[in-house]
């Protein structure tokens, strides 16, 4: 759901363990994680309709980069799924029907040479002018004005969530990831748990989550319970929730940071397996070969060269219940990512 510089740091690490494990069982591995990803293609399906992609930069002192990748600003459109499909999902609090939605949506900025990156979270409640979108059988959803932003992917699934998330913001997303329920909690599993602090105590009945406030370690399922946290905290909007997501995309790339994952290729493979078992991705980033490359242009990427901000909303004049984008500040802020 949260932590996506960390967990493409985790790509970018794979094939060295993988390597490690061996000739033959490196083939499996590979192959393995390899097939686990689910691509999208995107691009195809949206054409040319789209903001301008960005435009490539000089590198810092004229010093060449370690990546292509990392001589352009990138943005990518990060989706956590509430995915209703499988037993673990709806153990996990998934539900019982069929269908999707993206409980968690941010927008990550990834400046030239990969060093900082700001992370915007748009709150699934944001009323927006959902645009006509291409659906899987060929045909095309109506717009609508005033739906909520996480209706987007419901109706037309990673496409739609791209279409709606560039008409909100004028920003190209260069790449889309998307990770369910079960994916996140299995992640956090694989890296042995993941330490936060909260400033309040938290009961949540809705995410099954009651803590003191202080210091804890959370394994997979309590993880995802924070992430999904918003009625026992501050007034129950999803305001709340973004911030705990926020303090969970920090606390992933510092627990990352803590371990020396090249001296354990078993467990760099069962990280690596989390992640990619539960990952949907545009076709730019369907390959373990291209998530690798990616990953690696994160190496440097750390904890302190993140910003996480919430998209500026107010509340929506006609549902209380509902917000809208903040103007002009809103604005102002998608514009700096271009």
């Amino acid at each position: 759901m949260t932590g996506l510089a960390g967990r493409l740091k985790i790509a970018g690490l794979t094939l060295t363990g993988v390597l490690v494990l061996g000739a033959g069982a490196a083939g499996w591995a590979y192959w393995q994680l390899d097939d686990n990803i689910t691509g999208v293609d995107i691009d195809s399906a949206l054409g040319d309709d789209r903001p301008a992609e960005a435009s490539s930069h000089p590198s810092p002192d004229g010093a060449a980069m370690a990546s292509p990748l990392a001589t352009e600003s990138l943005n990518v459109l990060v989706l956590g799924s509430d995915s209703r499909g499988g037993e673990e999902n709806q153990a996990l609090g998934g539900g019982d029907s069929d269908g999707a939605r993206s409980d968690t949506a941010m927008v990550v900025h990834l400046d030239p040479g990969r060093t900082t990156a700001t992370v915007v979270s748009i709150p699934r409640d944001t009323l927006v002018d959902r645009p006509a979108c291409p659906l899987p059988d060929g045909g095309e959803s109506q717009p609508v004005s005033g739906a909520m932003f996480n209706s987007a992917y419901a109706v037309g699934g990673p496409v739609c969530a791209v279409k709606t998330a560039e008409a909100l913001t004028d920003v190209r997303m260069d790449h889309y990831i998307e990770i369910d329920f079960a994916g996140f909690a299995r992640l956090v599993d694989a890296l042995g748990g993941v330490t936060v602090t909260t400033e309040e105590d938290i009961d949540d009945d809705r995410s099954h989550l009651r803590l003191d406030a202080g210091t804890h370690h959370l394994d997979g399922t309590e993880a995802l319970a924070l992430a999904r946290t918003r009625y026992g905290i501050g007034d129950g909007s999803d305001l709340g929730r973004i911030g705990l997501q926020h303090t969970l995309v920090k606390a992933l790339l510092d627990r990352i940071a803590d371990q020396d994952l090249f001296t354990d290729p078993v467990k760099l493979y069962d990280i690596a397996d989390a992640l990619t078992g539960s990952l949907t991705t545009d076709t730019g980033l369907d390959s373990l070969s291209e998530l690798i490359g990616f990953g690696r242009s994160l190496g440097d990427l750390s904890s302190s060269g993140v910003r996480t901000v919430t998209m500026p909303v107010v509340p929506a004049p006609y549902d209380p219940d509902r917000v809208v984008a903040d103007e002009p500040e809103a604005r102002e802020l998608w514009d700096s990512l271009k």
